[in-house]
Parts: C-alpha cells; structure tokens; sequence
C-alpha cells in the first residue's frame, strides 16, 4: 500500500498531458553590500531584483517549462578571496547564470571559477580590460571597458582642458593601476607625458606622503584612478593644501558618496562614467517608477546595468529556448537585446559594441552633464 501511494503521489506531481513543468532558476548576484562601496553593490542588488520581477510577470516559458527566476545575491565585501569563496558558493548552488562583480579586482578572479564551471557571467561594473582579456566565453559585461574610458578622458585633458602638468595617483588595485596605465599610454599617443605618477594602498586614509611632491610640480590635473570614498579624502587634502589641480576621477564617483564625504572640496572634479546621460522609453519609465516607489531614493548610476544584465541573460535564454548554461552562453555571443541603457551587443572577447560614455562636472554642489562620447554615429 505504501509503494501504491508513493507511486500515486509521484503521479500527481507530474504535469498533466499538454501542461508545462514548473521550475525555478536561479540567478546569481554578487557585489559589496558592506564596507566602503556597500550602498553601491545594495543598488545593483536592488535593480537585479525589480529585474526579476518583471521577468517573472510575464510567467515566461523556456524550454517548455514555466519558469520562476529567483535572486540569489552575496555579499563579496570588495574582496578577491572572498568573491572567490562566492563564486564557489554560486557554482554550487547551480545558478544558471551570475550578474557580478562591482570591483575589477574580485570580478577577474571570480570569473575564472564560473568559467571552469561554464555558468555565463554578466558583470554591469567590472571595467578592467583584462576581464575579457583572459578568452574566457562564458564572461561579458554590459559596461564599456577602461580603455576606451582612459582615451577618452585623455583626450578630454588634453585637448579640451589643454592641461600640460599631468600627476596621476593610483590605488595599487587591478581597477586603479590599469586604468592609469591606459590613460598614460593614451597620453603618450597625444604626444603627452605625465610629470608624475604616485601609487597609494586602496586602504590609505591619506595622502600626505604624496602630495608634497605633487605640489611642487605645479599640476594643472590630478587624475585619480580608484574608489569614491578615497578620492573624496584627497580632494579635501588638495583643498587643505591649497593645490589648484582639478581633479579628474574614474568610473564609479558619479553618485552621492563622493559629493556627501567631499563637501565644497568636491567643487569642479571631473568623471566619465559609462552610459548616456539620462534614459528613455517606456521600459525606463518601468523601471524609473517601480525603484522609486520601492525604494524611495534616487537611482545610483550602475543601478540600471546590474538590471539590464538580468535582462540580458534572460532575453538569452528564451533565444536558446533553454537555461542550460553552454546554450545561453552561446545565445549572448548573438544576443541583440535594447535594454534601458540602450543597445546590447558582445564583440567576440564579451565587451560591450558601441560604448557611450558621459563626463560629468561638479558645479554649485551637483554633477552637472559636460558631453557624451561613443556609441554609434
């Protein structure tokens, strides 16, 4: 009687003739939500799962199954070891995909783990060039990469602001250090060297042992290459020490933390961060009016990636009509997708076609729009 009713009961969880199967899949989202960076890696967790929720609906059917996506976010601290230990973690919990990391340095150790596993990988903020570089298939990234961003923002400092002293200062990150190093081979291809280049530890809370030095070469433009927060500190200490330098940031200061922790100090800073301007259409409207109801704040400018990489990943599968991860993988070499931040498209190596990029202006207390680069003409 026992095996009867086991045999019944299997029976009954069995879809009926002609019915799809309901499953569950899980999509992985890894990046800061603690720490220096924490409020950052919270809003891609929050736009990734207003993603989701879309996705789900539209009760979407892949592979003749109705399927329910779910989130499952980690917290990566901005650690190499520890997105490592995640990506272990996401590998065994057999996500379908990952949307991550926030920072180069985690997001490039990370992806060689879920590539030795074969989940595909979208990251909405890991600009590094050597994330794509290393020929991994199953890696992509909806944000443009460093190298385009460091000759843009060469180009900018030359011409535009016809700066002639040039001192750059990295945070000794994989983030930090290639950035500066694409944006001098950049000024070496304008003719143009900088007078210095300093490096500090990423956990410096000052600058002092630096910029002594720097200010003895007279600077007209200081680039700093890593995180808000820091660039923040140094832009107090160039006003402290009277340095007239502008300051030029990189990817990721557009936002509140820069401006709360910079104050009046933050006056004139200049970052070209990736993306237009502004959006349009009706699914950012969508997403525009279902963050602020949610949540009740402003959007942070990665915000709208971490969504789109959802999207993405998604819009895949239904293209291979299959979650299994080397059919999806394959179906976002070949993706077309629109998504709120505009086309989406991989090049052969997993970057973003046609990149556009804003720089932005302190002016009167706010980031104020100065010109766009990219995309297509």
């Amino acid at each position: 009687m026992g095996a009867a009713m086991l045999g019944l009961a299997g029976l009954g969880a069995l879809p009926a003739a002609g019915q799809a199967a309901e499953r569950t899949v899980q999509i992985g989202l890894a990046a800061p939500m603690s720490g220096l960076s924490g409020s950052t890696g919270i809003s891609l967790e929050r736009a990734a799962q207003l993603a989701i929720d879309d996705v789900n609906e539209t009760q979407p059917v892949i592979g003749g199954d109705k399927i329910t996506f779910k989130l499952l976010p980690q917290d990566d601290r901005a650690d190499p070891r520890t997105g490592e230990l995640i990506a272990e973690y996401l590998v065994k919990s057999k996500v379908a995909a990952v949307v991550g990391h926030w920072n180069s340095g985690v997001g490039i150790p990370a992806s060689r783990i879920y590539a030795a596993a074969g989940i595909p990988h979208v990251s909405p903020a890991v600009t590094s060039p050597a994330y794509t570089q290393q020929g991994y298939p199953s890696a992509f990234r909806v944000v443009p990469h460093d190298g385009d961003g460091a000759r843009h923002t060469a180009e900018y400092v030359v011409r535009e602001m016809k700066a002639r002293n040039i001192v750059v200062i990295d945070d000794r990150t994989v983030f930090g250090a290639d950035y500066a190093a694409a944006f001098e081979k950049s000024l070496a291809a304008l003719n143009t060297k900088a007078v210095a280049h300093y490096t500090v530890s990423s956990k410096s809370s000052t600058f002092n042992q630096i910029l002594p030095a720097a200010r003895s070469l007279n600077p007209d433009v200081i680039l700093f290459a890593g995180i808000d927060a820091q660039a923040a500190q140094l832009a107090s200490e160039l006003r402290r020490l009277q340095i007239k330098a502008t300051l030029v940031g990189i990817g990721g200061m557009v936002g509140p933390t820069f401006l709360t922790l910079a104050g009046p100090a933050a006056e004139g800073t200049i970052v070209l961060e990736p993306g237009p301007p502004s959006y349009k259409g009706a699914q950012w409207s969508r997403f525009e009016n279902a963050w602020k109801a949610r949540y009740k704040e402003d959007i942070y400018l990665y915000a709208p990636f971490a969504y789109d990489a959802v999207r993405t990943i998604v819009a895949a599968m239904r293209e291979a009509n299959s979650v299994d991860t080397a059919k999806v993988t394959a179906a976002l070499h070949k993706i077309r997708y629109r998504g709120i931040t505009g086309p989406i498209a991989f090049d052969k190596e997993g970057n973003l076609r046609d990149p556009v990029f804003t720089l932005y202006e302190i002016k009167g207390g706010r980031w104020k729009v100065v010109k766009t680069f990219g995309g297509k003409n």
